[in-house]
């Protein structure tokens, strides 16, 4: 019993292991396949993205030559040596929130050639010795928001190539840095923004002082209350940004503590609303004795600055103030100044006394004043060329008397204020100007022929929304450098725009959205030589025929009424056209736009956000590029094969018409005759039917023996008696047969090439047939023969009482001719 239990374990453990083998592939291939699946390749073999993927491994699929891995937000509780597959060229690793707790000494051992690592949002409770300290290569280390407690927990002793190091949103309670981060030659950035800071000594910083100058060290957002005096002596930084770190009471000593340093950026004052802190003006007096080039001076709600701290800025080369004013009007000079910039002051008058006679003043610019101000001329700005008022709400003229002291100006902004009115050749002393901002001011122009005809250097120029119409075609001449032209929002006078941009050869920009532009002239581009962006959005225009002239790089026609593109036009497409929107058109999805649809179809990497090209609303299908013009081959197979069959049918048709002409003709007549028939009495003995070539014979011989003979009878002719006015068939049917008891017909020769005579015989002898009557008289004129008249009368073969009489000519025959065709024609039925 038991040999037999073990044979049976023997047998079911030799099938077992080629099925767990089976298993186990299987199992290791839909791995692989997921692996495929869960990550992207963003650009192949360089950029791999597993973002938000919820994996807990690292995907083997990912290539050995992967430069930029994304693991961010995905699930590794702990990093181990094997974990990663062997990347021996990946540079930036993004593990940012992925729950790691706890990271081995070797977990980075697959990627020595580390660049850039972020580990943001990870609650790291161990890091290993060296788990770190290997990556020799890196340069910047991201790990903020991890809960560390001291940067003496990190061991980076190895990361001598370490250029930066953020630390932020962490729990440090002291700047300091290791002793070894002295030999961080290249270290450039120290990030320490919101942590537990509360107090700097000089311990502390030590090992900065021994570092570069070039280091940037980001204070902000932590509760700095103290700076120990001679903390800051010997420091050199690029730059110390102090953001939203000192309360009301600790200003004065935060900043007494810096004194002695050596800083080209300082940064200071509050961005947060919360709390507003009242700083009091006196506490900055400090300012004055730290070394610093460029001031940062940022408040979350307005601050009075006095004019002796203002003094403190005197050495600096740029100012720039958000919510801070100067509340006395004393002139200071600033021999370095080059820029300043005043953001949501209070300034009553611009520019104010402050802003004149600075000599090496380059940048100028004054943004959303609090009140409106009064506009005064600039004084004395030699060296000034760069000048932004936007957003002011200013009333002033432009631009002769106010600018004349600032012969350098280069770029001029005065955008987003109330109204700019120009005077004439009011910029005829800027022509330095390369860069005129007037957008969204309405500007009043006083002459439109000369106001800008001096600006030989303007480069930009933006007129959009200045409630202009322009009614003047030199408004823009002697503008040879534009190179930009912005005009959106705008109107025109009629029959202007043809003309409008005449000469303006060096236009590469052109913007005119949102001008209710109905059509545009063919010839309204063709100076424009190197046009390479036009900009046509938000109009009204049905066809884009102007094309054919502009050699362009972008084309936005989006947001207008353009229905369709012949194929004319867009053959003629220019050749480096790379953008093309023609988004938010009524599009016609309908067979007659199939080469344009085909045309969207298939230049989609052309066109701008070709899915939102929508059909107009009258059409089936939503999107362009979802209508499908093959169907309308088929359709306009069956148009043209049934147009074919339609005009060979009439072909046809019109053929049996023409041959059959007669038959139809007397058909229709001896219906019409019959309904007639019935109302209608006689009115002559015989109806003659004869060739015009035969009237003498019928006028010498038939009417004279018959109409003056005794009896006489009475003969209808249609050369004579046939009423005027009357088409001839009608006078066949109304006045000769239907009016005549009997037909006489003159067969000859004559007769026998007629188709009109034997129409009319066909006439007569069916309506004869129709009342059963053999009312027809033959008379054989000449000899004839017989088989022609067997051809012609075989049918009155079954008409025997018909008569037939041939004329000779003789006179003892005539006789006996006159008396039977008196006869015939006298005799009743």
């Amino acid at each position: 019993m038991k040999a037999f239990i073990k044979m049976t374990s023997l047998r079911v453990h030799r099938i077992t292991l080629p099925v767990m083998w089976m298993i186990i592939t299987t199992v290791r291939a839909v791995k692989m396949n997921e692996d495929m699946e869960a990550c992207l390749e963003v650009i192949p073999s360089l950029q791999y993205s597993c973002f938000r993927r919820n994996l807990s491994y690292i995907p083997t699929s990912i290539p050995p030559s992967t430069q930029h891995l994304d693991f961010s937000f995905n699930y590794l509780t702990t990093l181990q040596r094997h974990m990663f597959p062997r990347l021996p060229l990946l540079q930036h690793l993004d593990l940012t929130r992925c729950h790691i707790q706890h990271i081995d000494n070797e977990a980075f051992f697959n990627m020595r050639n580390l660049s850039v690592l972020i580990l943001t949002g990870n609650p790291v409770k161990y890091f290993g010795r060296n788990s770190i300290n290997v990556l020799e290569k890196i340069y910047t280390l991201v790990l903020v928001d991890i809960g560390l407690l001291s940067m003496d927990s990190l061991n980076l002793q190895n990361l001598t190539s370490l250029k930066e190091l953020k630390v932020g949103t962490n729990r440090l309670f002291s700047l300091a840095l290791p002793t070894y981060a002295v030999s961080f030659k290249d270290f450039t950035l120290l990030d320490l923004h919101t942590n537990n800071i509360s107090v700097i000594r000089a311990v502390h910083t030590s090992v900065l002082r021994q570092m570069s100058s070039n280091l940037t060290l980001i204070l902000s957002g932590n509760p700095i209350s103290f700076i120990e005096t001679g903390a800051c002596n010997g420091l050199y930084l690029q730059e110390i940004n102090l953001f939203d770190t000192t309360s009301s009471t600790s200003t004065r000593e935060a900043l007494g503590g810096l004194s002695g340093l050596n800083v080209k950026k300082l940064k200071i004052g509050h961005f947060l609303e919360t709390g507003r802190i009242q700083i009091n003006p006196d506490s900055l007096e400090n300012l004055c004795f730290i070394n610093f080039e460029e001031i940062y001076f940022y408040q979350s709600f307005y601050f009075n600055l006095p004019s002796r701290i203002l003094g403190c800025m005197s050495n600096c080369t740029k100012i720039v103030l958000n919510r801070v004013g100067i509340i006395n009007r004393e002139h200071f000079y600033f021999p370095n100044l080059k820029e300043i910039v005043i953001v949501k002051g209070k300034m009553a008058r611009l520019p104010d006394v402050l802003l004149s006679h600075q000599h090496n003043l380059k940048k100028l610019v004054i943004n959303d004043n609090i009140h409106p101000p009064e506009f005064i001329s600039f004084a004395d700005l030699p060296s000034l060329d760069y000048i932004d008022l936007s957003n002011n709400n200013l009333i002033m003229n432009c631009c002769d008397n106010e600018f004349t002291d600032v012969p350098k100006l280069r770029y001029l902004n005065l955008s987003e204020n109330a109204k700019i009115r120009i005077r004439l050749r009011g910029l005829s002393n800027q022509p330095s100007l390369e860069i005129l901002d007037l957008h969204g001011t309405e500007v009043e122009v006083e002459n439109e022929s000369a106001v800008m005809q001096d600006l030989k250097n303007l480069k930009t120029l933006d007129l959009s929304h200045s409630q202009i119409t322009f009614k003047s075609i030199v408004i823009f001449y002697g503008l040879s450098s534009l190179k930009e032209l912005k005009i959106a929002g705008n109107s025109f006078a009629k029959g202007i725009f043809g003309q409008l941009f005449l000469n303006l050869t060096a236009l590469e920009l052109l913007d005119i959205t949102n001008c209710a532009i109905e059509d545009i002239p063919l010839t309204s581009f063709q100076d424009l030589h190197h046009l390479k962006h036009l900009i046509l959005s938000g109009n009204k225009l049905t066809t884009m025929d102007f094309l054919t002239g502009p050699k362009l790089k972008s084309l936005h026609a989006d947001n207008n009424h353009i229905a369709g593109i012949s194929p004319n036009i867009l053959q003629n497409l220019p050749a480096d056209l790379s953008v093309f929107d023609l988004s938010f058109n009524p599009i016609e999805c309908s067979c007659t736009q199939t080469e344009f649809i085909s045309w969207i179809i298939n230049h989609q990497s052309v066109l701008k956000d070709p899915h939102l090209m929508s059909c107009k609303a009258s059409s089936m299908n939503s999107r362009v590029i979802n209508f499908d013009p093959t169907h309308c081959v088929h359709i306009k197979r069956v148009i043209i094969t049934v147009s074919i069959l339609a005009a060979v049918i009439v072909l046809l048709l019109s053929a049996l018409l023409y041959k059959y002409q007669f038959y139809i003709l007397y058909c229709f007549i001896l219906l019409r005759g019959y309904r007639m028939s019935r109302q209608q009495e006689c009115s002559y003995d015989a109806f003659v039917i004869y060739s015009s070539k035969d009237e003498a014979w019928v006028l010498d011989e038939l009417v004279e023996n018959l109409e003056k003979g005794h009896p006489p009878i009475q003969l209808c002719l249609h050369e004579r008696d046939f009423q005027v006015g009357k088409s001839i068939t009608s006078n066949i049917v109304d006045e000769g047969i239907m009016g005549s008891r009997k037909v006489i017909v003159v067969v000859s020769q004559h007769f026998l090439d007629s188709s009109w005579c034997q129409f009319e015989f066909e006439l007569a002898q069916s309506w004869l047939v129709l009342r059963r009557n053999a009312s027809i008289i033959i008379i054989i004129l000449e000899d004839v023969e017989d088989k022609k008249i067997r051809r012609l009368f075989g049918l009155y073969k079954y008409l025997k009482k018909n008569t037939y009489l041939k004329w000779k000519g003789n006179a003892l025959s005539n006789i006996r001719f006159w008396a039977c065709l008196r006869k015939a024609i006298i005799c009743k039925n």
